[in-house]
């Protein structure tokens, strides 16, 4: 039986606050693991992990620790699948957290960073995939970008894909939205001010674009990609 592995290992620098509040996750999970607690218990233990664990991951209806078994990809039995280590303040009020294992969990980890450490948005760590035998299809690795609104995936199977089906001449480096106008001609989509000019324009990758609902326009917008950069 072969062995798969998800490994990953970076560091993101975080305030003294956040810290404190990623020192305590190993200290969250253990309470969890523990099937000997009451729910007063459960309570109390959660109240105790302090204020600025419990706004970084509030209570969920009747669980005080919902908002914090929510970033497990399985709440009822929650683990890292990692290892956190938070060094201490570099005299700057800024202290630098490490993570990595080779059994990583990247979408806990990755909310986690989004919960517990917003300073150091936007942020982003990529992973491998490997495996203890030499079979194809085994081996890769991919990324993910956290932002305050939302996470991106993408994996490398899926980007080699993508480079192999399109011609030579249609590097693609992102997309735009476009719709047509009878006096302005072309309009290019900017999430903050509407359509304007290309100048202006919001860049989405692949995926932001592929789960991105187009505002309704006279013209259907459409997506045009756009072309590698110059070297």
């Amino acid at each position: 039986m072969a062995n798969h592995f998800v490994k990953a290992s970076f560091v993101l620098t975080v305030t003294e606050a956040e810290a404190e509040v990623l020192r305590k996750i190993e200290d969250a999970t253990g309470i969890l693991d523990d099937s000997g607690f009451e729910q007063d218990e459960l309570a109390a233990a959660y109240a105790a992990l302090g204020e600025s664990f419990t706004s970084c991951f509030p209570s969920i209806e009747a669980d005080p620790f919902g908002g914090f078994r929510a970033i497990f990809s399985d709440p009822d039995y929650p683990r890292l699948g990692f290892s956190l280590q938070v060094d201490p303040s570099d005299g700057s009020g800024r202290c630098k957290a490490w993570f990595y294992g080779d059994q990583v969990d990247v979408e806990t980890a990755a909310l986690l960073i989004q919960a517990a450490a917003r300073s150091a948005l936007p942020f982003g760590f990529e992973y491998a995939l490997d495996c203890d035998r030499l079979r194809p299809g085994e081996f890769g690795g991919g990324y993910v970008v956290i932002r305050e609104d939302g996470l991106e995936f993408a994996g490398s199977s899926r980007l080699l894909d993508r480079a192999i089906a399109r011609g030579h001449h249609e590097g693609v480096d992102g997309y735009v939205l476009v719709t047509r106008d009878a006096e302005a001609g072309l309009l290019f989509w900017n999430s903050h001010s509407g359509f304007g000019s290309l100048a202006g324009a919001t860049v989405f990758s692949e995926a932001e674009a592929a789960n991105f609902d187009p505002p309704i326009a006279d013209d259907q917008p459409e997506w045009l990609a756009l072309p590698a950069p110059l070297n």
